[in-house]
């Protein structure tokens, strides 16, 4: 496997919603505000996502939802995804992350098909994120591993195939109106 990620964390609550929803094709020519336009520049850099969430309403957060749809599908087209969730109950946010199969897959950020879920996050985490001690916690991070390994994988393996062939070329972005991808018969 290559090299482990550099992460940077963005939090969905340091980037409270706006009074009115304006995605970032609607401010044409004109700069978008800060923080979003810093926060696209860095969704474009980046060579992968983890998305994590809990489960709210068997959905996911929506804080998150609110933060991606900020941003044109081009800023995390061709990059892989992994998907992590999390809830107090049984099911540890599975359903919030089959939402989230289907939302990130139409940002073309595609998840990976292993996906860690965390049931009882209660029980499973400490306040500060560690492991609650009553937990084995080689076994959660040979769990964690999987997904991480496979989005390592897919994440090398678009980085080298960008250096072949220019996802822009394969699927024109639109940059100041959807009907920019309308199809002919409109």
């Amino acid at each position: 496997m290559g090299e482990w990620f550099d992460v940077t964390l963005v939090d969905p609550l340091d980037y409270p919603p706006t009074n009115v929803f304006k995605p970032a094709f609607a401010y044409g020519d004109r700069a978008k505000p800060e923080p979003f336009a810093g926060l696209e520049a860095m969704i474009r850099e980046a060579g992968a996502y983890a998305m994590v969430s809990p489960e709210y309403n068997h959905s996911m957060s929506p804080a998150l939802g609110d933060l991606l749809n900020h941003f044109p599908s081009s800023a995390f087209a061709f990059k892989p995804s992994l998907i992590a969730t999390y809830s107090s109950g049984q099911w540890g946010g599975t359903r919030a992350a089959v939402n989230m199969r289907t939302f990130l897959s139409e940002l073309g950020c595609l998840p990976v098909s292993a996906m860690l879920h965390f049931p009882h996050a209660d029980q499973v985490f400490e306040a500060d994120g560690q492991f609650h001690p009553e937990q084995d916690a080689g076994k959660w991070k040979t769990y964690v591993d999987r997904g991480v390994g496979q989005l390592q994988w897919w994440a090398d393996a678009a980085d080298r195939h960008r250096g072949i062939l220019d996802p822009a070329g394969v699927s024109k972005a639109f940059s100041k109106t959807p009907a920019e991808r309308d199809s002919p018969g409109r």
